[in-house]
């Protein structure tokens, strides 16, 4: 990555312009035009360090569900795991935890029969690992913002 990859990278994380042109005017701000901007945000998700862009939504206030589940996976099996988890569009994130529970991911669905539904689909595709279904009580908003 060089300096403008990082500026970029920490430019996208908040207050993303929402115009019919939004990587032109982003590259406007950087020095660069929308097709630079484009090549650079392409690199950086073949690379790994951009998984996706897009927007953040109050799923709460949408009227979904979301729920933290935690997977208990044999360490040989966590890349595949971690692949069927993320191609449910109802996963936001995972994430693995130095914990018997190793894969942590987040779950959302518009109810709690779909959610139990999915999770099931999920199970069924993994092999019926362990897991622990951790629905929040209270919801806590932390605005991560990473520093490149």
């Amino acid at each position: 990555m060089d300096d403008l990859d990082r500026q970029l990278l920490n430019r996208l994380q908040s207050d993303f312009p929402l115009t019919s042109a939004p990587y032109q005017l982003l590259g406007e701000e950087l020095g660069l035009n929308e097709a630079e901007v484009l090549e650079r945000i392409g690199r950086l998700k073949e690379q790994g360090i951009i998984r996706r862009i897009g927007a953040s939504f109050n799923s709460n206030g949408l009227g979904y569900v979301s729920s933290l589940i935690a997977l208990k996976v044999p360490e040989e099996q966590l890349a595949t795991v971690a692949s069927v988890v993320n191609s449910y569009p109802g996963v936001t994130h995972n994430y693995q935890r130095n914990h018997a529970y190793n894969l942590w991911f987040t779950l959302i669905a518009p109810s709690s029969a779909e959610l139990m539904n999915t999770l099931k689909e999920i199970q069924t595709k993994i092999g019926d690992l362990p897991y622990l279904n951790l629905p929040a009580r209270r919801v806590f908003k932390i605005k991560a913002q990473f520093s490149f």
